[in-house]
C-alpha cells in the first residue's frame, strides 16, 4: 500500500466525516491548514509505481501518482495551506458550513488529482463541484446564492457530458478497462473516437471556463469569500486541465479536434482580457484573468492534440501550475496590501512582480512558462497570437494593480502568508523547470530570451496607461457578461415551476387523484382486453 497517497486522501476525508458532529465541527477550523500537508508530502515523496487500491477484488477504486498529478498536487497543496490560514482570519469562515464545504472541496480536489480510474475520478469530481458550490454560498447573499446555483448548474451539465464520454471510453476498451492510463490508447483506436472526444472537450472545457461557457467563473469568484475564491481560481479549476492531459491521445495528430479547441481557447484568452478591463471589482478582474489564462492553457492543449506532440501534457501542466500559484496569491493580495498609500507601495511592488509574471515578466516563473509554451505553439499564427496574449495580459494585470492600489479595505490580513506565496510564485516554477526538466537555466537567462519576455510586458504597460486615460468613456459590463441572458431564462423557468406546482397541488387533491386512478385502471383494463 502506498502510505503517502493513503494519508493524502484520508486526512481531509476523516476531517470531513468529523463534521457530522457539531462539537467537532466547531473546532475543525484550526485543523484546516494541516489537512493539505499530507498531500504536499505525497507529491514530493510518493512513489509513482505503487498504486493504492481501495476495495475488493471485484471492484476497487485505484489511486496513483504520476508526474502531472504530482506537479499540480504539490503546488495546489501550498495554496490550500495558505488559503486555510487566510480563512481563519475571515469572519464568514467561522461557521460550520464553511468548514464542511472547505473540507469537501479539498477532499474532492486531492482525490481528483490522484484518481487512477474513471469511476473514482468522476465521483470525486462531483464531490469537488458540490463542495465548491458550498464555498460560494458562504459569501454575501443573495448574490452568493445565485452564483452558487449557476456554478452548480454548469457543473452538473458538464459532468453529464463527461459521464457520457467516460461510458463510451470504457465501452471502447477491448477489456473494458476503467484505468485512466489506458484511455489515450483506447481513444486512438476507438470507432466512437469523434463523439467521445467531442464530449470530453466540451464537458471539461465548460469546467475550465472555456468561452462561451465561462460566465460562472466571474459570478462565483466575485461572490465567494476571498479565501474560497483563491483556492477555487488556483486549485479547483485545474482538475479539468489534468483530466484532459491524462485522457486525450497525444501520440497521434488529431487536427480536426485540436485546432478548434486551440481557436476557442485563444479566443477566450483575449475575451477574458477585454471584459476584465471593464471591471472595477478586483475579484472580478482576477476572475476574468482566469478566463483568459485558462483559455490559453486550452489553446496549448489543442495545439498539442492537433500536432500529436507528446510533450504537451507536462508543458500544459507546468503552465497551469504557475497560474495556480499566481492567481491564488493575487486573490490573497486583496486583503494583504494596505490601503494607505504611504505604506502600500512596497507591497504593491511585490504584487506587481507576481501579477506581471502572468504576462512573462523576465526571471519569473511566467517567463519560463511562456518559453516552454513556444515549443507547442510553434512559429505560425498561433505563435503571434500567443505573444499578443502576453501583451493583453500585461494590460489586464496593470488594470488590476490600479484597482488594488485604490482599494479601501478596512483591515490587512494574512500579510505573512501572502508574502510566502509570493516567494513561492518565483521559486517553485524555477525548481520545477529545472527538476522535471523542461529547460535549462542558460537558455532561460540568455539575453535574447530575457528581451523576448520583457518587451510584451512593456508594450502592455504602455497600452494600459493609455487605456486608463479613456477607460471612463468605455462600456461597463456586469460580471458574468453573456450570463445575464440567464436572468430571462430563470424568470421563465420560475414561471413554469410555479405553474407546475399549482397543477401538482390540484392533482394531489383526493377527488382528482381518485378520478385519475380510475381512468388509469380503466385504460389498463382496456389495453389487456385488446
Amino acid at each position: 500500500m502506498n502510505a503517502w497517497i493513503a494519508a493524502a486522501i484520508a486526512t481531509p476525508l476523516l476531517l470531513l466525516l468529523a463534521c457530522l458532529w457539531a462539537r467537532a465541527r466547531a473546532d475543525l477550523m484550526r485543523w484546516l491548514p494541516i489537512a493539505p500537508v499530507p498531500a504536499l508530502l505525497a507529491a514530493l515523496f510518493a512513489p509513482q509505481d505503487m498504486p493504492l487500491r481501495v476495495g475488493h477484488a471485484g471492484f476497487a477504486l485505484v489511486f496513483a501518482m504520476d508526474r502531472p498529478g504530482a506537479v499540480l498536487l504539490g503546488v495546489a497543496s501550498l495554496l490550500w495551506i495558505a488559503g486555510a490560514l487566510h480563512a481563519q482570519r475571515e469572519e464568514r469562515a467561522s461557521n460550520g458550513a464553511f468548514v464542511t464545504a472547505w473540507l469537501m472541496t479539498l477532499t474532492g480536489c486531492v482525490g481528483v488529482f490522484l484518481a487512477a480510474d474513471v469511476v473514482g475520478f468522476y465521483f470525486l469530481l462531483a464531490v469537488l463541484s458540490v463542495g465548491a458550490a458550498g464555498l460560494v454560498m458562504q459569501g454575501v447573499r443573495p448574490a452568493s446564492m445565485r452564483a452558487a446555483a449557476v456554478y452548480l448548474g454548469v457543473a452538473l451539465l458538464a459532468e453529464a457530458l463527461l459521464l457520457a464520454a467516460l461510458v463510451l471510453l470504457v465501452q471502447a476498451s477491448p477489456e473494458g478497462s476503467l484505468m485512466i492510463a489506458d484511455a489515450p490508447a483506447t481513444l486512438s483506436a476507438s470507432t466512437t473516437r469523434g463523439l467521445t472526444l467531442t464530449l470530453l472537450i466540451i464537458g471539461l472545457g465548460m469546467k475550465a471556463a472555456l468561452v462561451p461557457m465561462h460566465f460562472w467563473m466571474p459570478l462565483a469568484y466575485g461572490a465567494a469569500p476571498l479565501s474560497a475564491a483563491a483556492v477555487m481560481s488556483g486549485a479547483v479549476v485545474k482538475a479539468s486541465v489534468l483530466a484532459l492531459v491524462r485522457l486525450l491521445p497525444f501520440d497521434i495528430a488529431l487536427p480536426d479536434f485540436g485546432m478548434p479547441l486551440a481557436a476557442v481557447g485563444m479566443l477566450g484568452a483575449f475575451y477574458g482580457v477585454a471584459i476584465g478591463l471593464t471591471q472595477s471589482d478586483t475579484k472580478v478582474v482576477l476572475a476574468y484573468s482566469s478566463v483568459s489564462q485558462m483559455g490559453f492553457v486550452m489553446a496549448l492543449i489543442g495545439m498539442g492534440l492537433a500536432s500529436g506532440d507528446a510533450a504537451t501534457p507536462i508543458i500544459a501542466v507546468f503552465y497551469a501550475a504557475h497560474h495556480l500559484l499566481v492567481k491564488g496569491t493575487l486573490f490573497l493580495a486583496i486583503d494583504a496590501v494596505p490601503a494607505r498609500r504611504r505604506v502600500a507601495w512596497p507591497w504593491l511592488a511585490v504584487a506587481a512582480i507576481v501579477a506581471l509574471s502572468l504576462a512573462g515578466l523576465p526571471l519569473t516563473g511566467g517567463a519560463l512558462a511562456k518559453d516552454a509554451a513556444k515549443g507547442v505553439v510553434g512559429n505560425g499564427v498561433m505563435a503571434m497570437l500567443a505573444v499578443a496574449s502576453s501583451v493583453a495580459t500585461s494590460m489586464l494585470m496593470v488594470h488590476f494593480l490600479r484597482r488594488l492600489a485604490n482599494a479601501t479595505q478596512a483591515s490587512v490580513r494574512g500579510t505573512a502568508t501572502w508574502l510566502f506565496m509570493a516567494v513561492a510564485c518565483v521559486v517553485v516554477p524555477w525548481w520545477l523547470y529545472l527538476a522535471i526538466p523542461i529547460g535549462t537555466s542558460p537558455a532561460a537567462l540568455a539575453p535574447a530570451a530575457l528581451w523576448a519576455s520583457l518587451w510584451p510586458v512593456l508594450v502592455g504597460g504602455a497600452l494600459a496607461w493609455a487605456w486608463a486615460r479613456v477607460a471612463h468613456a468605455g462600456p461597463s459590463l456586469p460580471a458574468g457578461d453573456i450570463g445575464i441572458a440567464l436572468v430571462g431564462i430563470e424568470r421563465a423557468g420560475r414561471a413554469i415551476a410555479v405553474a407546475l406546482e399549482r397543477c401538482d397541488t390540484v392533482a394531489r387533491r383526493w377527488q382528482v387523484a381518485s378520478v385519475a386512478l380510475l381512468l388509469i385502471a380503466a385504460a389498463f383494463y382496456w389495453t389487456l382486453r385488446v
